[in-house]
Protein backbone atom coordinates (compact mmCIF):
# COMPACT_ATOMS: atom_id res chain seq x y z
CA UNK A 1 0.00 0.00 0.00
CA UNK A 2 0.96 3.29 -1.05
CA UNK A 3 0.53 7.10 1.52
CA UNK A 4 0.01 8.76 -2.08
CA UNK A 5 -2.60 7.36 -4.68
CA UNK A 6 0.14 8.22 -7.16
CA UNK A 7 3.96 8.24 -6.57
CA UNK A 8 6.67 9.03 -9.04
CA UNK A 9 8.85 6.03 -8.94
CA UNK A 10 12.57 7.24 -7.58
CA UNK A 11 15.61 7.04 -9.70
CA UNK A 12 16.20 3.53 -8.55
CA UNK A 13 13.23 2.29 -8.56
CA UNK A 14 12.63 3.21 -12.05
CA UNK A 15 15.97 1.32 -12.55
CA UNK A 16 15.20 -1.67 -10.85
CA UNK A 17 11.79 -2.05 -12.36
CA UNK A 18 12.57 -1.63 -15.97
CA UNK A 19 15.58 -3.96 -15.72
CA UNK A 20 13.20 -6.66 -14.60
CA UNK A 21 10.63 -5.61 -17.32
CA UNK A 22 13.61 -5.66 -20.14
CA UNK A 23 14.73 -9.18 -18.53
CA UNK A 24 11.35 -10.75 -18.04
CA UNK A 25 10.09 -10.02 -21.46
CA UNK A 26 12.98 -9.32 -23.40
CA UNK A 27 11.96 -5.82 -24.38
CA UNK A 28 12.56 -4.91 -27.78
CA UNK A 29 12.23 -1.19 -28.48
CA UNK A 30 11.63 0.13 -32.08
CA UNK A 31 10.36 1.13 -35.28
CA UNK A 32 11.13 -1.99 -37.65
CA UNK A 33 8.35 -3.73 -37.94
CA UNK A 34 10.83 -7.16 -38.47
CA UNK A 35 11.53 -6.68 -34.67
CA UNK A 36 7.70 -6.90 -33.51
CA UNK A 37 6.55 -7.59 -31.23
CA UNK A 38 8.93 -5.51 -29.19
CA UNK A 39 8.44 -7.59 -25.91
CA UNK A 40 8.11 -11.34 -25.57
CA UNK A 41 4.19 -11.95 -25.05
CA UNK A 42 3.09 -14.27 -22.00
CA UNK A 43 1.15 -17.35 -22.82
CA UNK A 44 -1.75 -15.31 -21.14
CA UNK A 45 -1.49 -12.56 -23.61
CA UNK A 46 -3.78 -11.29 -26.32
CA UNK A 47 -2.91 -8.56 -28.59
CA UNK A 48 -4.87 -6.44 -30.91
CA UNK A 49 -4.29 -3.62 -33.36
CA UNK A 50 -5.21 0.08 -32.90
CA UNK A 51 -6.01 0.83 -36.05
CA UNK A 52 -9.79 1.09 -35.76
CA UNK A 53 -9.30 3.64 -33.52
CA UNK A 54 -8.32 5.74 -36.42
CA UNK A 55 -11.86 6.32 -37.36
CA UNK A 56 -13.39 7.64 -34.09
CA UNK A 57 -13.52 11.27 -34.61
CA UNK A 58 -15.09 11.47 -31.36
CA UNK A 59 -12.72 8.89 -29.18
CA UNK A 60 -16.06 7.16 -28.40
CA UNK A 61 -14.21 3.85 -28.81
CA UNK A 62 -10.85 5.34 -27.46
CA UNK A 63 -12.38 6.47 -24.35
CA UNK A 64 -14.27 2.95 -23.82
CA UNK A 65 -10.89 1.20 -24.77
CA UNK A 66 -9.44 3.24 -22.02
CA UNK A 67 -12.26 2.58 -19.69
CA UNK A 68 -12.36 -1.62 -20.30
CA UNK A 69 -8.73 -1.53 -19.16
CA UNK A 70 -8.58 0.61 -16.36
CA UNK A 71 -11.91 -1.32 -15.08
CA UNK A 72 -9.94 -4.71 -15.96
CA UNK A 73 -6.39 -3.88 -14.31
CA UNK A 74 -8.38 -2.60 -11.21
CA UNK A 75 -10.99 -5.73 -11.05
CA UNK A 76 -7.19 -7.67 -10.93
CA UNK A 77 -5.53 -5.54 -7.86
CA UNK A 78 -6.75 -6.15 -4.25
CA UNK A 79 -8.06 -2.98 -2.17
CA UNK A 80 -4.97 -1.57 -1.24
CA UNK A 81 -2.84 -2.77 -4.30
CA UNK A 82 -0.54 -1.04 -6.34
CA UNK A 83 0.62 -0.83 -10.17
CA UNK A 84 3.10 0.28 -11.93
CA UNK A 85 2.87 2.78 -14.65
CA UNK A 86 5.57 2.53 -16.84
CA UNK A 87 6.30 5.14 -19.97
CA UNK A 88 9.98 4.14 -21.73
CA UNK A 89 12.56 6.53 -21.30
CA UNK A 90 9.98 9.03 -19.29
CA UNK A 91 8.62 9.28 -15.89
CA UNK A 92 6.79 6.30 -14.39
CA UNK A 93 4.90 5.75 -11.47
CA UNK A 94 3.61 3.27 -8.53
CA UNK A 95 -0.28 3.72 -7.95
CA UNK A 96 -3.52 2.44 -6.54
CA UNK A 97 -6.05 2.21 -8.98
CA UNK A 98 -8.85 2.08 -5.99
CA UNK A 99 -7.93 5.51 -5.20
CA UNK A 100 -7.69 7.28 -8.43
CA UNK A 101 -10.72 5.72 -10.42
CA UNK A 102 -13.12 8.73 -9.05
CA UNK A 103 -13.65 12.00 -11.19
CA UNK A 104 -12.45 13.68 -7.71
CA UNK A 105 -9.48 11.58 -6.87
CA UNK A 106 -6.09 12.09 -8.78
CA UNK A 107 -6.14 10.72 -12.49
CA UNK A 108 -4.42 7.66 -13.24
CA UNK A 109 -0.84 8.17 -14.56
CA UNK A 110 -0.42 7.65 -18.78
CA UNK A 111 -3.19 5.46 -20.65
CA UNK A 112 -3.59 2.20 -22.34
CA UNK A 113 -3.57 4.04 -25.50
CA UNK A 114 0.46 4.21 -26.29
CA UNK A 115 0.63 8.04 -27.76
CA UNK A 116 3.74 7.85 -28.89
CA UNK A 117 5.84 6.32 -26.56
CA UNK A 118 5.40 2.88 -24.89
CA UNK A 119 3.04 2.86 -22.26
CA UNK A 120 3.08 -0.44 -19.97
CA UNK A 121 0.45 -1.09 -16.86
CA UNK A 122 2.10 -4.22 -14.52
CA UNK A 123 0.94 -5.69 -11.27
CA UNK A 124 4.51 -5.88 -8.75
CA UNK A 125 4.65 -9.59 -9.36
CA UNK A 126 4.17 -8.72 -13.28
CA UNK A 127 1.94 -11.10 -14.38
CA UNK A 128 -1.11 -9.08 -15.13
CA UNK A 129 -0.53 -5.74 -17.29
CA UNK A 130 -0.87 -3.91 -20.55
CA UNK A 131 1.44 -3.14 -23.16
CA UNK A 132 1.07 -0.24 -26.11
CA UNK A 133 3.23 -0.20 -28.69
CA UNK A 134 3.50 2.85 -30.88
CA UNK A 135 4.57 2.42 -33.78
CA UNK A 136 3.41 -1.16 -34.11
CA UNK A 137 -0.12 0.56 -33.30
CA UNK A 138 -1.24 -2.21 -30.66
CA UNK A 139 -2.19 -2.57 -27.21
CA UNK A 140 -1.17 -6.38 -25.29
CA UNK A 141 -3.36 -7.38 -22.10
CA UNK A 142 -1.90 -10.62 -20.28
CA UNK A 143 -2.62 -12.29 -17.19
CA UNK A 144 -5.59 -14.94 -17.42
CA UNK A 145 -7.63 -12.88 -14.78
CA UNK A 146 -7.55 -9.44 -16.69
CA UNK A 147 -8.24 -11.33 -19.95
CA UNK A 148 -11.14 -12.96 -18.36
CA UNK A 149 -12.40 -9.80 -17.29
CA UNK A 150 -11.61 -7.55 -20.61
CA UNK A 151 -10.89 -9.37 -23.68
CA UNK A 152 -14.25 -10.02 -24.83
CA UNK A 153 -15.21 -6.21 -24.21
CA UNK A 154 -11.87 -5.20 -26.33
CA UNK A 155 -12.86 -7.71 -29.09
CA UNK A 156 -16.12 -5.54 -29.21
CA UNK A 157 -14.36 -1.75 -29.12
CA UNK A 158 -11.09 -3.25 -31.41
CA UNK A 159 -12.37 -6.53 -33.38
CA UNK A 160 -10.20 -9.33 -33.72
CA UNK A 161 -7.15 -10.18 -31.86
CA UNK A 162 -4.09 -10.03 -34.41
CA UNK A 163 -2.03 -12.54 -31.92
CA UNK A 164 -2.85 -14.41 -28.97
CA UNK A 165 0.04 -16.29 -26.96
CA UNK A 166 2.40 -13.88 -29.05
CA UNK A 167 1.76 -16.18 -32.16
CA UNK A 168 -0.41 -14.49 -35.31
CA UNK A 169 -4.07 -14.85 -34.44
CA UNK A 170 -6.16 -15.17 -38.10
CA UNK A 171 -10.17 -15.16 -36.73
Amino acid sequence: MIDEPVVQLSEAEYRDVWDRFDAEFAFRPGMNPAKWPAIKEPLDSVTWSLASLDDDPAYERLDRLVEVVKQGLTACVPPHGTLFALDWQHTSFRFSPHLVRGSEQERWPLSPYPDGDYYIYLSKDFLTGSFGHPWEGSLCLFGQDFLDVASAKIDGILGSPIRMSGLPHHA
